[in-house]
């Protein structure tokens, strides 16, 4: 399953000629995808309306958009504004079913690694659940004081009720072909972004507005895996990355001076020891995503290559724009 996921996001990236034999599934998943999102816009399927405002945060790609980076930094905005938010998330790659809690102890395998990062991050009140109707009620259950929910993905989740939705889109990789999954990386047609607030994630830095809806992730230089102030010069190392665009995380390196020697995984990639024991010979640089992972690992196998892995932090730095529509957000829903 994984081969193949990379071989479609080589093909996505590479525009390749043989995705074409994908349309007609492609016209099936758009159909099934109508359909269902139809069965709650007529109402034959009912929504769950939580009891505190709800913002999805989500994108219409599949892969990476910066979903994760923005909404751990939306947090920390609400947190200096003394906002009682929280967090809820599906919880991708868990291995229970029932919802749970994110605490700063959690595994990744219990309530999946963009959790563990969120909740490593910021701290906030969080919980993980295929329901996010029952994942926001055991958030409540344990915080009743939440004044505003924020919910990680679940764009297409339309069996819960949202009072607003943002929609991040990747400035760099766009919307590739404009086709929907499988032949190209669209979860939803284009034509869902009318009269939506979209929030460009753009590596490129000189571009940035601050009038408009726009974020971009600021890296700071590699840190050991395993703790530390040791300092990595730059040189030839591995880019290890389990995440959706890993071509950003290797560009990012590339603009930090290392000379990198690609190793991409699929997204939310179960690493082993397997995967890094042959790596030896150079540093290993991997995302702050891909670390939740690797730490785990590390304290379960107690291998020395987990000392040549090194992780680059990244902060979402937001324009004006984003955190004056937040505050708009909390004017309308009466939250001060």
């Amino acid at each position: 399953m994984k081969k193949l996921e990379l071989a479609l996001t080589q093909a996505w990236q590479k525009n390749s000629p043989m995705l074409k034999l994908l349309s007609p599934l492609s016209a099936l998943y758009g159909g099934i995808s109508q359909y269902r999102k139809s069965l709650y816009l007529t109402h034959k399927k009912q929504s769950y309306h939580a009891p505190v405002p709800v913002l999805v945060v989500g994108n219409i790609t599949v892969g990476g958009s910066g979903k994760t980076p923005l909404i751990i930094a939306l947090v920390k905005y609400l947190q200096t504004k003394s906002i009682s938010v929280g967090v809820i998330s599906r919880g991708y790659g868990r291995k229970q079913s029932t919802p749970a809690l994110v605490q700063a102890d959690s595994t990744p395998q219990a309530v999946g690694d963009e959790p563990c990062l969120i909740v490593g991050e910021t701290g906030v009140p969080m919980a993980v659940g295929a329901n996010r109707g029952q994942a926001i009620e055991l958030l409540l259950q344990h915080y009743p004081d939440l004044q505003l929910i924020i919910s990680d993905d679940g764009l297409q989740h339309y069996a819960l009720h949202r009072d607003a939705e943002w929609i991040v889109v990747d400035g760099v990789r766009g919307f590739g072909n404009g086709k929907l999954f499988p032949q190209g990386f669209l979860r939803e047609p284009l034509s869902r972004l009318d009269g939506a607030m979209v929030v460009y994630h753009d590596a490129r830095t000189h571009l940035y507005d601050d009038k408009t809806m726009r974020m971009y992730l600021a890296p700071s230089q590699p840190v050991p895996l395993l703790g530390g102030c040791q300092s990595l010069p730059t040189q030839q190392v591995y880019g290890v990355s389990g995440i959706g665009y890993p071509d950003r995380f290797f560009q990012t390196l590339a603009d930090l001076h290392f000379t990198v020697v690609k190793k991409p995984f699929g997204d939310h990639h179960d690493f082993t020891l397997d995967d890094l024991v042959s790596l030896s010979d150079l540093p290993i640089i991997t995302t702050s995503k891909d670390a939740v992972k690797l730490r785990t690992l590390a304290k379960q196998t107690s291998h020395s290559i987990f000392e040549n892995v090194w992780v680059l932090p990244v902060q979402s730095v937001l324009s004006q724009a984003v955190c004056d529509k937040m505050d708009e957000l909390l004017l309308k829903f009466g939250i001060d």
